[in-house]
């Protein structure tokens, strides 16, 4: 389908790929050790998680103004059908980044990483070692799902991308920086959601995720649906 343009807006598609960009690319320079050691080095470990914050915040709030403000061009027309899917993958990403902010993980920013790994992955962590970041992920992919606009798929797709390849680039950091304990934790859960469990490398008990995670999670997503159209205008229940 050729390109249809739309409601015209007073930004810029180029604007929001260079802020999407930027925001992409920030986090994956900065996580990579060439760049990070030597800043963590100067700064302290908490002077750039700080400064790392502080820049994150200010580009994601960068996107999302551009995003606001790029002009609406249609690339194709989502079938409802994919909506309704869409619909189906938000509940998983909603538990996955509820479940996977209040779980210890060695993935996650937080104290004692080295112990986490050696207790080894319990609850969420079972179904993936990165499920804050597999919640992103599908948080974006849902999203690519429903809207077939081209500011959609410059914003989403790059949250998506920088999700998958931020956790990878993660675990390459997590491998060289606890060795032997890391390999063990990774070893009893997967990058895969679900791959270990499939795999009978590891057992999952969905008590054990918490129930009230998981109730959190769906609380969360009702919330979202509720919200949308008061926040975006638009409702993302398919007519």
């Amino acid at each position: 389908m050729d390109a249809v343009t739309g409601t015209a807006a007073g930004g810029s598609l180029g604007v929001l790929a260079l802020a999407t960009a930027l925001f992409v690319g920030s986090h994956l320079l900065l996580s990579a050790p060439p760049l990070r050691t030597p800043l963590v080095a100067r700064l302290g470990e908490r002077g750039f998680q700080a400064a790392y914050s502080v820049l994150s915040l200010g580009l994601i709030v960068w996107a999302a103004m551009a995003y606001a403000d790029a002009p609406v061009v249609v690339l194709w027309l989502p079938p409802v059908a994919l909506r309704h899917l869409s619909l189906t993958i938000m509940p998983l990403a909603c538990i996955l980044i509820v479940a996977g902010v209040s779980t210890p993980n060695p993935t996650a920013i937080g104290p004692a990483p080295e112990a986490a790994a050696s207790r080894g992955p319990v609850g969420i962590a079972k179904v993936t070692r990165h499920p804050v970041m597999w919640g992103i992920a599908l948080w974006g992919i849902s999203h690519l799902l429903a809207n077939g606009d081209a500011a959609g798929l410059i914003l989403f797709g790059g949250m998506t991308l920088l999700a998958l390849a931020g956790s990878r680039a993660q675990e390459a950091r997590k491998c060289a920086q606890q060795g032997a304990a890391w390999d063990a934790y990774a070893a009893r859960t997967s990058y895969l959601p679900f791959a270990a469990l499939i795999a009978g490398r590891t057992r999952l008990r969905w008590p054990e995720i918490g129930w009230w995670r998981i109730g959190l999670g769906l609380a969360l997503y009702g919330a979202l649906l509720w919200a949308h159209p008061r926040l975006f205008g638009v409702s993302p229940l398919p007519l």
